[in-house]
């Protein structure tokens, strides 16, 4: 009896350990890396286009480790493996290149394939199998580049000046259009009629070099690139040597280190000169960079510029695009430089400076060298800008009209007198503000393109 008894106990002892060891193995099972359950991504959308002379890019990922793939292109009545096989120990991320299969079991005519991916990891999961992801892809295929034409263009641009141009783009699966000049990305406005564009470009004034294109690129990655046609006038900028006295250093100078903590350190009046005209001066240039780079989605109907006229009777006191060298006791010691990106004029002492066209106040506010600064927007991508203000009579989204007064004249910022300096920026890029005051120039290279473009669009 007592035998019996301990059998039975034993039975139970031996059964309870088996239950905790199953336990055990599950909790290892559950919690151990080699066990893990999450399944490789495949980053791609399900519906792409696809030009088929580029490879297709997929892109594939695993939180611990992929292990293999496979390809199988369909055109919707045959398939085929266009690609397979394993990774690399330890691959964590890969982007798979896949080119059309020269095979002739795929119909080769098809504009709708389907491509499925299948895509395994390591883990020990699902009786060692691993964890597997399969996605089908959709693809159209596109071989058409997009159209573009230009209609119409400013004749000639000048190096550091502005010129516009009023182009037709289309392609039913349009991605990507921009004009690109000297490296930088010009934004073109949807102008009168769907398909039709205007952009206002630049040439900024340190470049000596210029080419403009157009360039239109669709959801397939097709790609077509167009010359604007312009006949390019080269300029020589001034270049003045200026001698720094102490009265400036322990003026102007440390009165504008001590309202930016980031300069408080500096005790050395030369190094609190580098400080605001070489870093702050980038600072606060690179605001009026961004503020002044938007241009509107929105179809844009008209578009008409008086000339700037900003300050009645202003008399220039410095033009655009100087190169400034700064000197201290004799010319061999230059200490900084810097370009000037305005037009610097002056009448009278807090004297009224006006808008001479429609806009919103993009910032009306302090920047450092620049002062008290109210800048506006007038429609494509064109921005002006007043400096060294004394009083700021607008604020940040006020609408201003034509010949409205904004601000008064002043000395605030990096200015000795009292004068305005005036700026106009396209797309971001300072530009010589004697083209805006130029109603001939105006005529001839904004409203004579438009009227020139618009006989085109509406003789259609």
């Amino acid at each position: 009896m007592k035998n019996r008894k301990n059998k039975k106990n034993g039975s139970k002892i031996v059964s309870i350990l088996i239950v905790l060891g199953l336990l055990v193995g599950a909790g290892y099972i559950y919690t151990a890396t080699e066990f893990e359950r999450e399944a490789p991504i495949i980053h791609n959308d399900t519906n792409i286009f696809w030009n088929r002379t580029d490879p297709l890019k997929i892109h594939l990922s695993d939180n611990r480790e992929l292990k293999d793939f496979e390809l199988i292109l369909n055109d919707g009545t045959h398939s085929l493996i266009i690609g397979q096989g394993d990774f690399e120990e330890n691959t964590k991320e890969q982007t798979l290149l896949v080119k059309y299969p020269k095979s002739q079991t795929l119909n080769h005519k098809a504009v709708q394939l389907q491509l499925q991916v299948s895509v395994n990891d390591t883990s020990l999961w699902n009786f060692f199998q691993g964890n597997k992801t399969i996605q089908t892809i959709k693809i159209s295929v596109d071989h058409k580049r997009p159209n573009i034409n230009v209609l119409a263009n400013s004749y000639s641009i000048t190096q550091g000046g502005s010129a516009l141009v009023i182009f037709q783009a289309n392609d039913e699966n349009l991605d990507e259009l921009y004009i690109e000049a000297v490296g930088k990305k010009f934004k073109a406005q949807p102008y009168k009629k769907e398909g039709y564009y205007a952009a206002l470009i630049a040439w900024p004034f340190d470049e000596i070099e210029f080419k403009a294109k157009i360039i239109a690129t669709d959801k397939a990655k097709n790609r077509r690139v167009v010359d604007i046609p312009f006949y390019l006038k080269n300029r020589n900028y001034k270049v003045s040597w200026i001698k720094v006295r102490d009265k400036f250093l322990d003026g102007k100078i440390t009165d504008l280190i001590s309202t930016n903590p980031e300069y408080a350190s500096i005790d050395d009046k030369l190094e609190k000169l580098r400080a605001v005209n070489e870093s702050m001066r980038l600072d606060n240039e690179k605001k009026i960079y961004n503020l002044s780079k938007k241009v509107s989605n929105e179809i844009l109907d008209s578009w008409k510029i008086k000339k700037f006229y900003p300050l009645k009777n202003g008399a220039k006191v410095a033009s655009f695009g100087d190169k400034r060298h700064y000197y201290y006791g004799t010319k061999d010691n230059e200490v900084s430089q810097s370009y000037h990106v305005g037009y610097d004029l002056a009448s009278t002492k807090m004297a009224a400076i006006k808008t001479s066209n429609a806009g919103k106040v993009v910032y009306a506010d302090e920047n450092g060298i620049y002062g008290n600064m109210p800048m506006i927007d007038h429609g494509l991508g064109l921005y002006s800008l007043y400096g060294h203000c004394s009083q700021l009579l607008v604020k940040e989204g006020d609408d201003v009209s034509a010949g409205q007064t904004i601000a008064k004249t002043g000395v605030t910022g990096l200015a000795l007198g009292d004068h305005l300096h005036f700026g106009i920026l396209v797309q971001g890029i300072e530009v010589r503000p004697v083209e805006w005051f130029d109603a001939g120039w105006i005529r001839k290279n904004i409203d004579n393109i438009f009227k020139e473009a618009d006989k085109i669009i509406f003789s259609k």
